[in-house]
């Protein structure tokens, strides 16, 4: 099973002023002559980490990866003014000038798949190879599914506090109640629902649940921006035409690419990435039998490393 290159740090980072209000935190790693590549994370609201710049080979490529709008490094932090999928498309497109490269290899899981496949749909002339994996669309049946009434009834027990933050009457729409602590006006109640709200989803991405992984969510920094992010992006279904990413996959036809998918993800089920597969052909399609979602599980992680390795010949 392949896995993780060696640590490396980055050689370049700054910071790409947005002209709205936001500054975004970008660094490239790698090799300085290598294959351009960029690495969209996942939330929306999740930032980058330094296992993330390990999955391409640095003597082969050269990375960017960049915290989006509102977090991780990225400033003014869980802000939701002038954040949204389109503007995200719009960094891309800035940091795609920085790196000074006219394609690059787009690689996008969850969150970052939805994203992915948006700019890769809008510039798919800039875009050299598509790797994505944990595929998301923002449809309301994907959102439902996991903050409403679907995975919940796999994991009953940490539903439950989820369901803590919020009081029987306003549990019949979830994500509208949520929305209504994460941009309130008492910072208790903010932070109380960020954290619930971010350990759910921390509990649940793994086939086997890790303690770990719920604790990182925990955190307040990282709940707060993570929460509100993701919240604001959902309720607002990502500010795409019903059905958009699938019904536009014809863009995709002539850009090498690959679909990663566990079987046994709780957090984007599989019916997505299949769909994505029908509507995209070209592109190989894998399931991952003993697989969640997270990438870091040993499965995905083995074909997201082939896939890189293989885009990179």
């Amino acid at each position: 099973m392949r896995t993780l290159y060696p640590a490396i740090e980055p050689y370049r980072t700054g910071i790409l002023e947005t002209g709205d209000g936001h500054q975004v935190y970008w660094e490239i790693s790698g090799n300085p002559e290598g294959k351009p590549a960029v690495f969209l994370h996942g939330g929306p609201g999740a930032g980058c980490s330094p296992a993330h710049r390990r999955l391409f080979d640095p003597k082969k490529y050269r990375v960017l990866l960049f915290d989006q709008r509102g977090c991780g490094r990225s400033k003014p932090h869980a802000s939701l003014e002038n954040n949204t999928t389109w503007d995200l498309v719009k960094d891309i497109e800035k940091l795609r000038a920085v790196m000074g490269v006219d394609k690059w290899q787009v690689f996008g899981g969850s969150w970052g798949s939805t994203l992915a496949l948006a700019y890769a749909e809008t510039h798919p002339e800039h875009v050299s190879e598509l790797v994505v994996r944990g595929i998301f669309t923002l449809k309301p049946r994907e959102i439902a599914w996991y903050y409403q009434d679907g995975a919940s009834n796999l994991f009953p027990d940490l539903w439950e506090s989820f369901l803590a933050p919020i009081p029987e009457p306003e549990r019949g729409d979830l994500v509208g109640a949520y929305r209504k602590r994460l941009t309130g006006s008492d910072p208790k109640a903010q932070l109380e629902a960020a954290r619930a709200w971010s350990v759910w989803e921390g509990s649940t991405i793994k086939l086997l649940p890790n303690k770990q992984n719920s604790s990182n969510y925990g955190q307040d920094q990282f709940a707060l921006a993570f929460a509100r992010i993701e919240n604001h992006y959902f309720v607002n279904h990502g500010w795409l035409e019903p059905d958009q990413l699938i019904r536009d996959a014809g863009k995709l036809r002539n850009i090498p690419g690959i679909i990663i998918q566990g079987r046994y993800d709780i957090c984007t089920p599989a019916v997505t990435a299949w769909e994505l597969h029908k509507a995209w052909p070209e592109a190989d399609f894998v399931i991952v039998d003993d697989a969640g979602h997270a990438f870091d599980e040993p499965g995905i992680l083995h074909q997201l490393i082939e896939a890189t390795d293989r885009f990179a010949k």
